[in-house]
């Protein structure tokens, strides 16, 4: 639970919280939704994954271990990369605002990749899986509650702003790291408790000042690119968006065949850093791409609403408080509740038929966004909307935690895991950050724009359900070396 709270604070903050504050600033719909590409970072955690599986972090290795170290260096990240954007939140120079807010997601992507290890190897069994991931989803889904509406309503009041708003979510971000330093060492591990601390952190500033240059220099790159071919706040980037969507497809069709008919001893099967990746295709096959697809839209509609939602709650004429009151004690008692009957249901339910109750109740959460925009502007239906919202959410993506980890084979839970749930947001993300565009030509051809993407949002959702019965009778390839 405490991890989920850690690496739920941040969320938000580079995501919802992001776009109101650039909103405030006056930056354009378009621009608004390409920096919701910061948020497919976490789809790409597969990439530095198997690091986290092989290696710990100087210093805080050598006492409180792997998953532990991890985890104290990604806080360290994710407070200095906060820190920055508070101090940077006049949004003058958005190269600025979007290097933070890159750094932000990868500090916390990092944490939750340890941290779902971590939890993955506690719980191997369905039945256990239900409990411990519904407590980490309290704790996640809390925090973005505490951070969202926290943030919103800091940044509404007179001498505070944006910049009060990221410092005492920061602030928060990296309370748990005294806890994790005042626990006893990790079996194995020992020695100085204050020489290892002084050196985890020591090496912790090297990494993070290199890591910020090599993303600097590699955003600038990729900004010089796309402006190189054309690509401008009026681009109209939805084809570019939908034919990279097919490309991981079509990469993986190509390769099962060969995969399937690897020996245990095989280069790729042994590899460090893609041997977990060509495992998953080994075992699955063909199934496997199916099981790819379902998982890339299942969550569709709440990463879709993520983006777009307050700017349209925004825009209905509500304020930055009545939006933060209502993502308070409303938004907090609707998720936990879902979560929990998420995790009851993933426990004990056959996970064919949780799967399907949880895509219904996140479809009805995007529709009544839909719903919201044709009441009274009252505070009771936007207490209403996102309640619904929140609880589907929290149902769903229980759930769907628990899915992904029975997918896993226990042999590479890092990887794996951030494999799966990495993916499972490629899709989505890829198309929020299209998703002002959208918006923007469905208005210009005279439709209400919010309200068909988010009709549109929630039929994808629904969507996923006719994968079911074909995923639901896949089963994994048993091992064929003797080390299983």
């Amino acid at each position: 639970m405490m991890l989920g709270f850690s690496a739920g604070l941040p969320f938000y903050m580079f995501s919802t919280v992001l776009s109101l504050r650039l909103q405030a600033h006056e930056v354009g719909l378009v621009v608004i939704g390409f920096f919701a590409w910061v948020q497919l970072l976490p789809t790409f955690k597969f990439l530095w994954a198997p690091l986290l599986d092989r290696f710990e972090v100087p210093g805080f290795g050598r006492f409180w271990g792997k998953r532990r170290g991890w985890i104290m260096l990604s806080q360290l990240g994710i407070f200095s990369s906060m820190l920055t954007m508070g101090l940077t939140s006049s949004d003058e120079n958005l190269w600025i605002t979007a290097l933070f807010a890159v750094l932000l997601a990868f500090w916390t992507t990092t944490l939750e990749v340890a941290a779902d290890a971590w939890r993955i190897e506690l719980a191997p069994t369905q039945e256990e899986q239900g409990p411990i991931a519904a407590a980490n989803l309290w704790g996640y889904r809390s925090a973005m509650v505490a951070a969202g509406s926290g943030a919103l309503l800091i940044a509404d009041q007179p001498g505070w702003g944006w910049a009060g708003a990221y410092l005492a979510i920061g602030t928060a971000a990296f309370l748990p790291f005294p806890l994790l330093a005042s626990m006893r060492p990790d079996p194995g591990h020992g020695g100085s408790r204050t020489g290892a601390l002084i050196a985890g952190i020591a090496a912790s500033v090297a990494i993070l000042l290199a890591l910020t240059a090599a993303t600097a220099a590699i955003g600038w790159l990729l900004l010089t690119a796309a402006s190189g071919i054309g690509i401008s706040g009026k681009t109209n980037v939805t084809p570019y968006v939908l034919a990279i969507c097919m490309l991981p497809f079509l990469i993986m069709a190509a390769a099962v065949p060969k995969i399937r008919k690897l020996p245990p001893d095989a280069p790729w099967r042994r590899s460090v850093a893609i041997g977990p990746y060509v495992d998953f295709f080994w075992r699955y096959g063909f199934m496997g791409l199916a099981l790819m697809a379902f998982v890339s839209i299942y969550r569709m509609g709440d990463v879709l609403a993520l983006g777009l939602s307050k700017l349209m709650i925004k825009d209905l004429g509500y304020s930055l408080t009545q939006i933060g009151l209502a993502d308070s004690y409303v938004a907090l008692v609707a998720s936990i509740t879902g979560v929990a009957l998420g995790g009851l249901m993933a426990a004990r339910w056959p996970l064919a038929w949780a799967l399907t109750v949880g895509a219904i109740f996140a479809a009805i959460g995007n529709f009544g966004f839909v719903w919201l925009a044709y009441q009274p502007k009252q505070e009771l239906w936007l207490y209403i909307a996102t309640a619904a919202d929140q609880f589907g959410n929290g149902m769903a993506g229980t759930i769907f935690v628990v899915y992904l980890s029975m997918l896993v084979n226990p042999r590479y839970p890092g990887a794996q895991y951030a494999f799966l749930s990495g993916f499972a947001f490629l899709l989505p993300r890829l198309l929020s950050g299209a998703g002002g565009a959208i918006v923007e030509r469905l208005d210009q051809a005279g439709y209400r724009g919010f309200d068909l993407f988010f009709i549109l949002s929630g039929v994808l959702s629904l969507a996923a359900l006719l994968f079911l019965p074909l995923i639901a009778r896949a089963r994994a390839r048993p091992p064929d070396d003797e080390a299983a």
